[in-house]
């Protein structure tokens, strides 16, 4: 498989150096040349999978010849060290558990994919690596995880000061050996825009070798179709028409699970729930595509005024707006909407959700208005407790800590503050 620049100007290239590099010479995110649907029998016999072999299978096409099979299984079988239960609500709407992980974030699965591909492709390069990553919340946790101890492999985290929860905090912060944290004096957008920046920055890609571990890197992305295809694993005897929403920041989730139905997986339809950054909500309506700073929300690892990976989704419907509203629906909620949902959820259901899963789950009930004979599954992205302020006071009832929380909560935070692209070019520079 190749990959080209959806900037059109850079000559294409092998999954290998799409992963390393992370972004295109022309500085577009990479995208597969083609999309080869699995075949009919693949769906059929789902169930007589494991999740090791559906990923496998799926993924295959999109890494091949530069990872052996052999390889390549054991890296899946690595990544996917954990559950991903489907949990009904009641007969219209169930929830996909993402939190299972190490760092109980869905950005576990594209965190420990990437890092094995890109440990497997470093394994005889004397040359270091670095990833340079920016972070709303669950991502530097995840990416500091995947990479720990990785050989060959420096990674720089960058997250917005007072705008991630503790525990998130906790989980970038406090690692240690390959593992920095730059605590930055501004929000997510402008964490962002200091990663691109560096990525234009010939005088600092002359002298070190960056790559990104954000959902615009393909092998953090990718991998993230695999448990749109557990999910169909677990409910198709049972629904006819599956839906999904999204709680949509970055859009990397959504974009990967458009793969997922490009590969034949019969999702009917998609549902990207905002919260008050709501710009792919708002172009929807307007057909005007216009990126705003974003704004603080309780929903953190949504607060994204500029979503990266639009682009990809656009790519996927050839930029037909019609092909796209067609399988794609939007919607903004805030963050008393937000509050009231997290409370619904555990009263009616008996079920803590996080602040970003009840942002999808209120998608589900707006689709279900007009749509009331699908089934709709929301995505928990991570778990309840990393954001222990905001659900405690909802709900009224202390929650326990997880062992993977537990774990981090007595460590000592280390991170440098940083306010300016030059101080992040500095540190780099020593």
């Amino acid at each position: 498989m190749n990959y080209y620049s959806l900037n059109k100007k850079a000559p294409n290239t092998t999954f290998k150096n799409a992963v390393v590099k992370g972004l295109a010479p022309d500085k577009g995110l990479y995208f597969p040349e083609s999309i080869t649907p699995l075949s009919k029998s693949f769906f059929s016999n789902i169930d007589n999978l494991s999740y090791s072999e559906i990923a496998f299978e799926a993924i295959k096409q999109f890494v091949s010849p530069d990872i052996p099979e052999h390889t390549l299984k054991t890296i899946v079988k690595e990544t996917l060290s954990f559950d991903f239960p489907v949990v009904k609500l009641n007969e219209n709407i169930s929830t996909l558990e993402l939190f299972h992980g190490p760092t109980m974030a869905f950005k576990d699965v594209g965190a420990r994919f990437m890092a094995r591909c890109l440990g497997y492709f470093n394994q005889k390069n004397t040359n270091e690596v670095t990833v340079l990553v920016a972070t709303s919340g669950d991502t530097g946790g995840a990416v500091a995880n995947g990479f720990l101890g990785i050989k060959g492999v420096n990674v720089v985290i960058l997250y917005p000061s007072g705008k991630v929860s503790d525990i998130q905090e906790k989980q970038l912060t406090t690692l240690g050996q390959n593992i920095k944290a730059l605590e930055v004096n501004g929000t997510f957008d402008d964490c962002q825009a200091m990663v691109k920046t560096a990525f234009l920055d010939e005088e600092l890609t002359s002298q070190m070798q960056l790559t990104s571990a954000n959902s615009i890197n393909v092998a953090r992305w990718l991998p993230q179709l695999f448990y749109f295809m557990f999910a169909y694993k677990q409910l198709h005897g049972k629904h006819k028409d599956i839906v999904f929403s999204i709680p949509s920041g970055n859009f990397g989730n959504i974009c990967a699970g458009m793969v997922a139905q490009q590969l034949g997986l019969p999702i009917k339809h998609f549902i990207a729930s905002n919260n008050a950054n709501n710009v792919v909500t708002r172009y929807l309506i307007s057909q005007m595509y216009e990126p705003k700073p974003s704004v603080q929300t309780i929903s953190n690892a949504m607060d994204v005024g500029t979503p990266s990976n639009f682009i990809r989704i656009q790519e996927i419907y050839k930029n037909d707006f019609d092909a796209l509203k067609e399988n794609m629906s939007s919607y903004s909620f805030s963050d008393d909407e937000t509050k009231k949902a997290i409370l619904e959820i555990y009263n009616d259901y008996n079920y803590v959700a996080d602040p970003h899963g009840a942002v999808g789950y209120l998608g589900c009930k707006k689709y279900l208005e007009q749509q009331p004979n699908t089934h709709c599954v929301f995505l928990e992205t991570a778990h309840p407790t990393k954001f222990l302020d905001v659900v405690e006071d909802v709900i009224q009832n202390k929650q326990a800590l997880p062992p993977q929380i537990e774990a981090v909560m007595g460590k000592k935070k280390h991170a440098t503050n940083i306010d300016t692209y030059l101080d992040l070019k500095n540190y780099l520079l020593k």
